[in-house]
């Protein structure tokens, strides 16, 4: 007796498809060693085996299983979606507040150009808004994933604490609303200056907070886009673990669209 693996075709229009079994996985994975991608000044991840009355949460020191508990935080160690939660005096928790984990995005590929940062006269790496609209978007996109060159496998390694990592200029925000984007997607620690006095100002646009707070928006941080990927436009399934937090870890999944 044997499983046979089918493969599931879902129809966008009747001109159009994806096939769910050609997945784009653009998450990093969690692991617990010196190597992990960390942000924020966090130590990294632990996995450590529950040694309790005599139990042992280690199959290769004895015990039945593996039975571990898992030290980590969601936003400084990988991939992670976060909602308005993240800035408001209430927490909010991703897990309530999104509800559609498929949506129609555009992928784009990006080199933060070098500005000089008025309050701390800093060379800072900066995305654009000139940038962004030097792009031709699609007019009906609900998510926009931004990859940022240079891009390679190291960004799965990188400590991002002290380097003030590249990040989006508040100007950016006005080509953001335009398209009406719902959910952003970066391969960066965070949309904002690493050190900016706890100003958080495109989080804080983004979300409307606290003037317009915005509900339904969400902003994915450290994902990995390999080159491989085109840029163009795909179905995204966003995918979150089921913390009650305003931030989670997260599996965000790409979906060529094909035409029949």
């Amino acid at each position: 007796m044997y499983l046979r693996k089918k493969k599931m075709r879902l129809h966008l229009n009747p001109q159009q498809f994806i096939e769910t079994d050609q997945p784009l996985d653009i998450s990093m994975p969690l692991r617990a060693d010196e190597k992990n991608v960390r942000a924020w000044y966090v130590d990294p991840p632990r996995f450590e085996p529950v040694r309790a009355n005599g139990f042992i949460g280690s199959v290769e020191e004895g015990g039945a299983v593996n039975f571990r508990d898992v030290y980590f935080n969601p936003h400084g160690h990988g991939t992670h979606t976060e909602c308005l939660g993240h800035i408001t005096k209430e927490v909010y928790s991703i897990n309530d507040l999104l509800k559609s984990y498929f949506c129609k995005a555009q992928l784009i590929t990006v080199e933060p150009e070098k500005k000089v940062d008025s309050i701390t006269g800093e060379m800072d790496l900066v995305i654009t808004n000139e940038q962004l609209e030097s792009i031709p978007f699609e007019t009906d996109i609900e998510a926009l994933i931004i990859r940022t060159l240079p891009n390679d496998a190291s960004k799965c390694g990188q400590d991002y604490s002290a380097t003030n990592p590249a990040y989006l200029a508040i100007e950016c925000i006005k080509t953001i609303n335009q398209l009406k984007i719902r959910h952003l997607l970066i391969d960066l620690p965070s949309v904002d200056r690493e050190s900016d006095g706890g100003e958080l100002v495109f989080h804080h646009a983004f979300w409307g907070v606290p003037d317009e707070p915005n509900f339904q928006r969400t902003i994915t941080e450290l994902i990995y886009v390999t080159n491989s990927i085109s840029d163009g436009m795909y179905i995204l399934e966003l995918q979150v673990a089921p913390f009650a937090n305003d931030a989670s870890p997260s599996r965000p999944v790409l979906y060529a669209i094909q035409k029949v």
